[in-house]
């Protein structure tokens, strides 16, 4: 078969793989579309902080269930599926304690793990759930969503709690759809006019503020909060002036959700803020199978329409150029998808 391949940063090839075979306890999946993510778009400009090389990158994806044993969760040749990425020890502390998204020794597909971008892969069967009919491309958005899911689930954010999410990328924008499916009132961010305007216009977002200097960024604060400060203010970048702003933007007894990665460290945070303001700050990592479960429903009851995250989609033979597009135009494209069917 063949596979998509970061050989190193900037560089993608197609490059030929055996097929897998599937071992006990597995399924063969055909993929049917990928989505190339923020990780997958660090991987290839190597910025991400967990990735080595060569690696076949995605996470984001539906496919074909092709074999499979019998079994208890229902899984058949022919169901339309996706699937949970974060791969477990089982062992550790965070494991024992219900913890898996974040297992001391997470490795997640694409990243530390060779991904999904191949014609064929195997899963682990607990690890696929069923579409329940959501068509394929659809399907492929599931994982981002809950991603920021998981995130907005972390800040408990509440009806009519105002919430600010820097960053307009596919996260940072299903960031914001999930806080306003909550009741929130939700700004959204960026310092790309483009993607800000298309989120706004696109998800019905209370507001929407231009980061173009400190100055602007704290005039929209002000503007948005009545100088009070945000309830919750969700970093979906994965920068230090991001994740500063952040910690500006929030209200005296606020919550702060960091959801961006970034190899770069913070100079001359004066972390006194958190005490004085006291803040409530929450990592987020990966997300459940209990996210999946609830978006997958919630998708398919029609309460969020997934498909208008979807910029730009590309054979996904096409993928040097798809990653080299995306990566250039990073301002103007949300969510890129890979079409293998």
């Amino acid at each position: 078969m063949k596979a998509i391949c970061i050989q190193e940063p900037g560089k993608v090839v197609i490059q030929d793989m055996e097929k897998p075979v599937r071992g006990e306890g597995e399924a063969l999946l055909k993929l049917l579309y990928g989505g190339i993510c923020g990780s997958d778009l660090g991987s290839y400009r190597g910025g991400n902080a967990y990735v080595s090389y060569p690696r076949v990158p995605g996470h984001e994806f539906s496919a074909e269930i092709v074999e499979v044993d019998d079994n208890g969760l229902g899984l058949k040749p022919g169901m339309i599926v996706t699937c949970n990425p974060y791969f477990n020890c089982g062992g550790c502390y965070s494991c024992q304690r219900g913890l898996v998204n974040a297992c001391t020794d997470n490795q997640t597909m694409g990243v530390q793990r060779e991904g999904a971008f191949a014609e064929y892969i195997t899963m682990p069967i607990e690890r696929i759930y069923d579409g329940k009919g959501l068509d394929p491309k659809t399907l492929t958005l599931i994982e981002p969503f809950c991603i920021s899911y998981h995130g907005v689930s972390r800040a408990n954010v509440q009806p009519g709690e105002k919430v600010l999410v820097v960053g307009a990328g596919t996260i940072g924008v299903l960031a914001a759809v999930a806080a306003k499916a909550k009741g929130a009132e939700v700004t959204i961010c960026d310092v790309a006019p483009d993607k800000l305007d298309y989120a706004h216009r696109t998800f019905g977002l209370d507001h929407k503020l231009l980061n173009e200097s400190p100055e602007a960024f704290a005039k929209g604060v002000e503007e948005f909060t009545g100088g009070n400060g945000y309830d919750v203010a969700i970093e979906a970048v994965g920068m230090p002036q991001t994740f500063q702003s952040c910690i500006d933007a929030a209200c005296f007894g606020g919550r702060v959700v960091l959801i961006g990665v970034s190899k770069r460290n913070i100079d001359d945070f004066f972390f006194t803020i958190i005490q004085k303001k006291e803040l409530n700050i929450y990592g987020s990592r990966n997300a459940l199978k209990k996210d999946f479960m609830e978006l997958i429903d919630l998708v398919k009851a029609g309460g969020v329409d997934l498909d208008k995250i979807v910029t730009n989609t590309y054979k996904w033979t096409d993928a040097p150029q798809a990653f080299e597009e995306f990566a250039a135009n990073a301002g103007r494209m949300l969510k890129v998808v890979l079409d293998f069917t």
